[in-house]
C-alpha cells in the first residue's frame, strides 16, 4: 500500500521509511521545501531516495499541505513530525504553529482525498501532566485528534513514544552525548540522574508503529510503545561507562533538573501486547552494545 511518513528525517523517520520501504509499501515521506531546493536528506533516506516519492510542504500552511496530500494518495499517513522534541521549552507559539496547526492541517488533507485509510500519531508520555510547550503542544494536538475521529469519524490512532534510542540519535541526546564522552575517557556531567524512563530500542519501535497501522483498533485508541520497564538515566549513563571501559565517570547533579520534569514515565505494555500482539523484545543492555558495535 502506499504509506506516507511526515518528519521522516528525524530520528524515528529515518529508521521507519527504510523498514516500510524493505516491507514492499510504495512509501513517499512529505519534507520541508528546502529539500527539494538542494538540501540533502540524510543518509538514510538518500541511500533509498530513488524508490521515494518525495513530496514538499510546511505543514504550518494547509494549501500546500492539502498539494502534498494530493500528490502522494497515501493510504495510511505516519504524523511523525514537531517541533520541540529535543528542545522542548520552544517558545509556546511556536510549538502551537508546528504541532497543533501542522497536526490540524495533515489531518484535514489526508481526509479530504478518498484514498486514506488511518492515520497514526506520534504522541510524547509528558502529555498527561505538561511541563513545557512541548508536551502542552502534543497535549492539544491529540485533542484535535480525538475530536475529529469522533465527530467525523476519521480513523486517527495515537502512539505514545517513551524513551526511544538507537544508531543515529542526534548527539545532544542522553546516550549518545555519554557514549560520547565515556569513548574519550572523560567524565560526563549530568542531572541527578533519578528519573526513571522505560527505553525502548529503535528497530522495536518502528515493529510497534507498523503493528498499529495494521491492527483492527477502535479510532481515536491510543496505545504505548514501549517496554513496560524503568530504567534510571544514572543506571544508563552507568551501563555505557561500564560498556566502554576507558575511565571517567558520569557525574550526577552537576546539572539541574529541568522544571515539572516527571519523574516516571514506563509504558502499559501489557495493554499494547493485548490488542496488538506485539511486544519489544531488545533489552537495553543489548541496545546499548548495538550501539556500541555502529560507533
Amino acid at each position: 500500500m502506499r504509506v506516507l511518513v511526515t518528519g521522516a528525517t528525524g530520528f524515528l523517520g529515518q529508521h521507519l521509511v527504510p523498514l516500510l520501504n524493505a516491507s514492499g509499501h510504495e512509501t513517499a515521506i512529505l519534507v520541508r521545501e528546502a529539500y527539494g531546493m538542494g538540501m540533502p536528506l540524510p543518509p538514510r533516506l538518500a541511500d533509498i531516495r530513488n524508490d521515494l516519492l518525495v513530496v514538499y510542504a510546511d505543514l504550518r500552511n494547509y494549501r500546500l499541505t492539502s498539494r502534498a496530500l494530493q500528490e502522494a494518495q497515501p493510504a495510511v499517513v505516519f504524523h511523525l513530525a514537531a517541533a520541540g522534541v529535543t528542545d522542548p521549552f520552544l517558545a509556546a507559539d511556536t510549538a502551537l504553529r508546528h504541532n497543533v496547526n501542522g497536526a490540524i492541517n495533515i489531518l484535514r488533507a489526508t481526509f479530504k482525498q478518498s484514498s486514506a485509510r488511518r492515520v497514526i500519531v506520534a504522541r510524547t508520555p509528558g502529555e498527561s501532566a505538561p511541563a513545557n510547550a512541548y508536551q502542552a503542544s502534543k497535549a492539544a494536538a491529540w485533542s484535535f485528534c480525538q475530536m475529529y475521529a469522533r465527530q467525523m469519524n476519521w480513523p486517527i490512532y495515537g502512539a505514545t513514544i517513551f524513551q526511544a534510542y538507537g544508531p543515529g540519535q542526534p548527539p545532544k541526546t542522553l546516550i549518545p552525548a555519554s557514549f560520547a564522552a565515556a569513548l574519550d575517557g572523560a567524565d560526563f556531567p549530568m542531572t541527578s540522574g533519578s528519573q526513571e524512563r522505560d527505553w525502548i530500542y529503535i528497530e522495536d519501535l518502528v515493529g510497534g508503529l507498523t503493528a498499529i497501522a495494521q491492527a483492527d483498533l477502535e479510532p481515536a485508541l491510543s496505545l504505548d510503545l514501549g517496554t513496560g520497564k524503568g530504567t534510571t538515566l544514572l543506571e544508563v549513563v552507568k551501563e555505557v561507562y561500564a560498556l566502554v571501559g576507558r575511565g571517567g565517570h558520569p557525574l550526577p547533579g552537576v546539572l539541574s533538573d529541568r522544571p515539572g520534569e516527571h519523574e516516571r514515565q514506563v509504558a502499559d505494555s501489557q495493554m499494547t501486547t493485548a490488542l496488538l500482539g506485539w511486544q519489544a523484545s531488545t533489552s537495553l543492555s543489548e541496545g546499548l552494545r548495538k550501539i556500541l558495535g555502529a560507533l
